[in-house]
């Protein structure tokens, strides 16, 4: 292989890790913004489900003993996405049942999501920034070369499947309608606050599928605030994406390769250090800036439905 052709096959795959996490939780992001509820959160979810993921698998590896225990990183993936689940449930709860605003209770997880972490590797392994590392991370699986985590696979086909439920199943037409319309879906007899939570938890758990990712797929252990503002790139791709899971997709790729790009400069004379490594943030505000102000987000978003 030659140097050219090793470095592009090198910045496919990191674009394709870097891109897998953003788009889970962008695609997190469209479900509960398309059923009219604002979810910043994502960021603190992420965290949270990296947090578990990392912890569960390290406590039972600690529990079992050593060897090789290939199921052990599945379950802490559910053990994730249980609690990027439940962490939104409380967001859902607080916004759509009390009607507080949506902005300052995802603020408040997101601000939760900076301390909690802190705690618990205290409490666990004495030092308030890192855990240990797990032996039985996600395998990889792909030809020699080109092997990558199964959840970056995932990530990619939930595009088709996430448009196929939002566009051709009945579930995806009343999620829209209560985020475009919801006294008139109520009219109808849809159940919108049924179809809010549902919205709402549902980009929990992706997001906590995300940060499972980041802690035992990517890396090996959980380190605090290794999110890096990645929520924050989703709801920025998720606007630049216009809500469609195939907008998504493309911009989250893009921001993937900005990512990945970095990544590759890094160590290289091309660019400084501190604009390589600022280089993905400066892509976000460059999308929000030109495009932000051409995206209709769904009518109702943000604004809690009494009935």
């Amino acid at each position: 292989m030659t140097l050219d052709a090793a470095f592009l096959t090198a910045l496919l795959l990191s674009t394709l890790r870097q891109t897998a996490p953003v788009l889970l939780t962008a695609l997190g992001g469209m479900f509960s913004e398309r059923s009219g509820v604002v979810n910043i959160a994502l960021e603190g979810i992420l965290l949270f489900g990296a947090l578990t993921a990392a912890v569960v698998v390290e406590r039972l590896e600690a529990a079992l003993g050593p060897g090789p225990h290939p199921w052990l990183p599945w379950v802490g993936v559910l053990a994730a996405m249980g609690v990027g689940g439940l962490v939104a449930f409380v967001h859902a709860l607080v916004s759509i049942k009390y009607r507080a605003d949506q902005i300052i209770s995802a603020t408040a997880i997101n601000l939760l999501a900076l301390g909690a972490p802190s705690l618990v590797l205290t409490y666990f392994y004495g030092n308030a920034t890192s855990s240990k590392e797990v032996e039985n991370r996600l395998p990889l699986w792909g030809p020699e070369g080109f092997q990558l985590s199964p959840l970056v696979y995932l990530a990619f086909l939930l595009v088709p499947l996430a448009w196929w439920v939002l566009f051709k199943t009945p579930f995806g037409l009343r999620l829209r309608a209560v985020g475009e319309h919801p006294e008139a879906a109520d009219t109808l007899g849809v159940n919108v606050h049924r179809l809010r939570y549902t919205g709402v938890v549902l980009s929990g758990v992706l997001a906590g599928l995300a940060g499972a990712y980041l802690s035992i797929g990517f890396l090996n252990q959980f380190v605090r605030g290794m999110s890096a503002g990645m929520g924050f790139i989703a709801l920025a791709a998720m606007i630049f994406g216009k809500w469609h899971p195939v907008g998504i997709l493309f911009s989250t790729l893009l921001f993937g390769f900005a990512s990945a790009l970095a990544i590759q400069l890094q160590g290289s004379e091309v660019l400084p250090a501190v604009l390589v490594q600022a280089f993905p943030y400066v892509v976000t505000v460059l999308v929000l800036a030109g495009f932000i102000g051409k995206s209709r987000p769904p009518a109702a978003v943000g604004k809690p439905y009494e009935k």
